[in-house]
């Protein structure tokens, strides 16, 4: 058997005036999604337990059967791994992203743009290398990661009830008030204030500016934890295989779970990413392997900048160049599988951020299901079919255990 799990971050969302009134899953053309969900096995599953924040790094920890109350302490650490960051008992990891503010006066600080607009990986490594270059010591080290996505290590202790919060949950916010928590650390504001000079010179940014483009001047840090120690998914479920994903934090989910990690040329996170390469890597790792993940980031992206005609055609990439060409060969190959469609978490356009509800998602088995749903793949869809036949599983273990046929 082979198990395929494609995760569309952030797809899920509520209606949208500008869109008729349909949720982008429901506007979207879906037609391979329409086909299987039908004959598929519908189910909502709690990815965030009670309490914990709804970020990216527990809704998929989740999703990969990992329970957050055990195995989180932090996004940081997960992105850390996936670039071979080793990080000793004494390193705190934090995501370092290269943002746009806006100063308007002495006392505010106003988030613009999270992603400094969508800044090139290229033009990002370059930014971060010039302050490892002037900022790096023994207490601070600063490695580039893909486009505004980085990573800082600390060495040394957090003051009790430090707290960072994410920059795409502010967007267009006043943010002085978070940003006064660096404070606390002595090594920071200096760090920062440096860094932004550094920035606001550079030759990207010159450069950038000169194009009409959002400059990257300053940091934000973030996500902030230690190393946690996992099993392996084939110690946990028997399952093994590949991760292929343009994001660092699903990347060392990936590496933690013991998965191989399938580096996607011009795969970038975002609407421009390489869907072709994607599913390739996908059907070559399911010709060895009886697992894979293939994520896409570009649903998310697009419900953090409040873009619903851009979600919808994140959402129809997802479904006609993924879903279609992974389920295509599958069937071509007559290997008996198992796919689920699922998000991670909803990030509704018109809020910008991530939501912790339950989310939608099907099972399709290539061998039939005990009770198809009927239904295509909406939110409400799901909604019905979960109170009809009681599919509402209150973890992602639970799913995984479901998913990989270890019910009980």
């Amino acid at each position: 058997m082979k198990y395929i799990l494609l995760i569309g971050d952030g797809m899920g969302d509520l209606p949208i005036a500008d869109l008729h009134n349909q949720t982008p899953l429901e506007a979207a053309a879906t037609p391979t999604m329409d086909r299987l969900a039908p004959l598929a096995e519908m189910m909502r599953v709690r990815t965030v337990p009670e309490g914990y924040p709804p970020g990216s790094d527990v809704a998929n920890l989740s999703l990969l059967g990992y329970e957050p109350e055990r195995y989180y302490t932090g996004r940081a650490p997960l992105e850390a791994a996936s670039m071979g960051v080793e990080l000793a008992p004494e390193e705190t990891a934090f995501r370092c992203n290269l943002v746009h503010v806006h100063r308007p006066d002495a006392e505010r600080l106003i988030m613009v743009d999270y992603s400094s607009g969508h800044i090139t990986t290229e033009e990002s490594q370059q930014l971060i290398e010039a302050v490892q270059q002037e900022c790096g010591n023994e207490s601070v080290r600063l490695y580039p990661g893909v486009s505004y996505r980085h990573l800082l290590v600390y060495r040394g202790e957090l003051p009790e009830g430090f707290a960072t919060v994410p920059p795409h949950d502010h967007s267009d916010q006043d943010v002085s008030a978070y940003f006064q928590e660096y404070r606390q650390i002595e090594q920071f504001p200096p760090l920062l204030e440096q860094a932004s000079t550094i920035l606001r010179d550079h030759p990207v940014n010159r450069k950038r500016e000169q194009e009409g483009k959002r400059t990257a001047n300053a940091l934000w840090l973030w996500g902030e934890g230690k190393r946690p120690a996992m099993e392996t998914l084939q110690q946990r479920f028997g399952v093994g295989g590949g991760m292929i994903s343009a994001v660092d934090l699903l990347k060392g989910l990936g590496v933690l779970g013991g998965l191989r990690v399938i580096e996607v040329p011009g795969a970038t996170g975002y609407l421009d990413t390489n869907y072709q390469g994607k599913a390739e890597a996908a059907l070559a790792v399911l010709a060895e392997n009886d697992f894979v993940v293939v994520h896409v980031e570009a649903p998310d992206e697009t419900g953090h900048q409040g873009l619903a005609q851009e979600k919808v055609q994140a959402v129809a990439d997802f479904d006609q160049r993924i879903v279609a060409p992974i389920v295509t060969e599958m069937e071509r190959r007559g290997e008996p599988f198992r796919l689920v469609v699922t998000m991670d978490h909803y990030t509704p356009v018109a809020r910008r951020t991530h939501e912790d509800w339950p989310v939608p998602m099907f099972l399709y088995d290539s061998r039939g299901v005990a009770v198809p749903s009927g239904r295509t793949y909406t939110e409400a869809n799901v909604l019905a079919a979960v109170q009809e036949n009681g599919l509402d599983l209150a973890s992602g273990s639970a799913f995984f255990r479901r998913f990989v046929e270890q019910e009980g």
